[in-house]
């Protein structure tokens, strides 16, 4: 088909965007793509793309901006249960450790992940998709991380790759089996990195082999942080997963600056996520790299901190800025990127352009899928999203709201309404 009379056509085209680059639109005005086969197939003027291709099913987006559907790069989509009393007890007061001495905290959703059946966990993920997806994200890192044992994080492996099959999304899947030290190793976190690497992972590459053999290999990520792994386990478990073929992510400076975006540097990891406590050195390593940042602002807004990641430092370095929603049960249980733009927007003081580039394009490299989505290049997957405002500085100037009108996934139209959506 071929979409046409867009007020405005977001191409993104190009590639990824460094520094300051960041938030070339590739806006064509009056602008038009054409679709076949699953596939973009041209982009330019309406007027152009008519008279080229006159014989097209025909879908008028008049007054409507189009572009790319957001990518979000760093989710914990699968658990168990929630932690709303938990959040009641942060808003009274009442300190993280003792909210950890009732039994709050990470260790809560894992009890209530590793008591989970499949069906249980496919169930509770499905309608954070759904939400996804109706507010305008086509494509969805998600990682294990909530079972802190070997057969929970396969189960949650199995429940995702379960979700992928089922569902109209891509998902970008990553293991985390080294999100926090499992309770049983309470006292010897060598314990429980030493069976992170000796066992877990041997054992998912096979597990994987068994069950995923047409996919690439999943991403292996550490939570780099004071009271999770230091930067030897972290180098430890990134390491052996990078001996084992895996690529990596790091979390790295959420809440203190212990070197892990620059061991993400030194191993080549893909990405270094969170980026709060960033030091000079370490963002001037990711400026020389191609090791993405992926900022999560809704995790320092769900926590009701007010540090967020230098954005202005990472660009001025020459950085690769993406931004993801961390959507997570514990500080920020969020499926729109829409609402993480008009953060970024006000907390990091990022242009609306620099924002949409950072959650499609930049997002997209994030999870080196930049080969397939993130723009409207020609012979990329049509995925597509068409706002109901004219304007894009709409996304960030807004928020709150759902400003998608469709979703084009791999060339089918799906309408948006109230939260849910219907083929068109």
């Amino acid at each position: 088909m071929l979409i046409h009379s867009a007020s405005q056509l977001l191409t993104l085209a190009g590639g990824p965007q460094r520094g300051r680059d960041l938030g070339h639109l590739g806006l064509i005005e009056d602008g038009a793509v054409l679709i076949r086969d699953e596939k973009i197939v041209a982009t330019g003027p309406t007027a152009e793309l008519r008279a080229a291709y006159p014989g097209e099913p025909l879908l008028d987006a008049y007054g409507c901006v189009v572009m790319p559907g957001f990518v979000d790069p760093h989710t914990h989509l699968i658990w168990g249960g929630d932690r709303a009393a938990e959040f009641e007890m942060k808003m009274s007061g009442k300190p993280y450790l003792e909210i950890l001495a009732a039994g709050g905290g990470i260790l809560s959703t894992v009890r209530q992940t590793r008591t989970a059946s499949i069906e249980a966990l496919i169930a509770q993920a499905r309608p954070r998709l759904f939400r996804m997806f109706a507010h305008g994200t086509t494509t969805v890192e998600a990682k294990t991380g909530y079972g802190l044992q070997t057969a929970t994080e396969l189960r949650l492996l199995k429940a995702l790759l379960a979700l992928e099959d089922e569902s109209r999304m891509d998902l970008a899947i990553t293991f985390l089996g080294a999100h926090a030290i499992a309770p049983e190793f309470r006292d010897d976190p060598q314990g429980y990195t030493d069976l992170v690497c000796e066992t877990m992972l041997p054992i998912l590459r096979q597990w994987w082999e068994t069950h995923a053999p047409e996919r690439g290999l999943p991403f292996v990520d550490v939570f780099c942080e004071n009271k999770a792994f230091d930067l030897a386990q972290s180098r430890q478990v990134l390491t052996r997963a990078r001996e084992l073929g895996f690529p990596l992510k790091i979390h790295a400076d959420e809440f203190d600056n212990l070197g892990g975006a620059s061991l993400a540097v030194e191993l080549g990891a893909v990405s270094a996520d969170h980026l709060v406590k960033t030091s000079a050195a370490d963002i001037a390593a990711l400026g020389r790299s191609e090791t993405v940042a992926v900022s999560l602002p809704c995790t320092p807004f769900g926590l009701a901190e007010h540090d967020y990641t230098p954005a202005q430092a990472i660009l001025e370095a020459n950085g690769i800025l993406a931004l993801a929603t961390d959507c997570n049960p514990g500080t920020a249980w969020n499926e729109s990127m829409q609402f993480v733009i008009a953060l970024a927007c006000r907390a990091m003081k990022l242009t609306p352009a620099q924002a949409i580039a950072a959650s499609t394009i930049n997002s997209a490299h994030a999870i080196r899928m930049t080969d397939k989505v993130g723009s409207l290049d020609p012979g990329k997957q049509a995925d597509l999203l068409i706002l109901s405002v004219p304007d894009y500085r709409h996304l960030g100037y807004r928020f709150g709201t759902n400003l998608v009108r469709q979703v084009i996934k791999k060339g089918r139209v799906y309408s948006v309404d109230v939260g849910y959506y219907r083929t068109a």
